[in-house]
């Protein structure tokens, strides 16, 4: 199986501009997210899609590869699609996030995993760790799965509701949270990246939704792993601690 891995990096971050060339113990966060990618033995090739010529410099500077994409791509996804379409010979693409400095082999294999079954066309991580204020966090994704382990939905909400649930379903609930790193067929992100938006992704403002919405199953992998990951500013400080 020939994979492609992609580190979209925008450098105009509405909540931290410059991101992916701040400094974390001497090398930039792109740097770290392409070197933690690149221990992934499933990957055949790591490239970051950006649209900013500072991201390129800095990349080429440390021996990465680097391409550049088009400024008004709304998403990772789409930056994703335009870099399969240059490089076709590939069975699955994953997007990698270009904010996850401590992105591990082990959770990029796991997930890649999922690819042996000839069912799944795209696949997503889930954790059960899910805390009180993770349900009423929005900024921390909830998700539903079905018995083979796809999603049916995912919300900034707590779901499923408990209003009703007595204690034992409670206690015996599979709660999981969302990790989001994907991974795709290629044959599947092509189409991905010409679907429209639906009302339920505007409504949530989650991308995935779009996908379901259009008829499009998401696997959803059981991890135990989870990394900080650097949003804004403040985040940096959560992470150096690993580094």
């Amino acid at each position: 199986m020939k994979v492609l891995g992609v580190i979209p990096a925008r450098f105009d971050s509405s909540r931290f501009p410059g991101k992916p060339l701040i400094d974390l113990k001497g090398k930039s966060m792109i740097q770290r997210v392409y070197e933690g990618a690149k221990r992934s033995s499933m990957l055949t090739e790591v490239i970051v899609a950006t649209d900013d010529q500072r991201i390129v410099d800095a990349v080429l500077a440390f021996g990465g590869k680097v391409e550049m994409t088009n400024k008004k791509h709304p998403s990772g996804t789409d930056r994703c699609g335009e870099i399969l379409s240059r490089h076709g010979d590939y069975d699955v693409v994953l997007n990698i996030q270009g904010d996850e400095p401590l992105v591990a082999a082990e959770q990029i294999n796991t997930l890649l995993n999922a690819f042996q079954d000839s069912e799944v066309q795209i696949a997503t991580l889930g954790i059960k760790d899910v805390s009180e204020a993770d349900f009423q966090n929005p900024n921390r994704i909830k998700l539903v799965a079905n018995s083979k382990g796809d999603a049916l939905y995912f919300s900034r909400s707590a779901i499923p509701n408990v209003f009703h649930a007595n204690e034992v379903s409670k206690e015996m609930f599979p709660f999981m949270r969302h990790i989001g790193l994907y991974a795709y067929r290629a044959s599947v992100l092509k189409k991905l990246v010409s679907l429209e938006k639906s009302l339920l992704e505007q409504i949530e403002s989650l991308e995935q939704l779009r996908w379901l919405y259009h008829g499009y199953p998401i696997r959803i992998v059981e991890t135990t792993i989870e990394t900080p990951n650097i949003d804004v500013p403040e985040d940096v400080e959560k992470v150096l601690p690993y580094l």
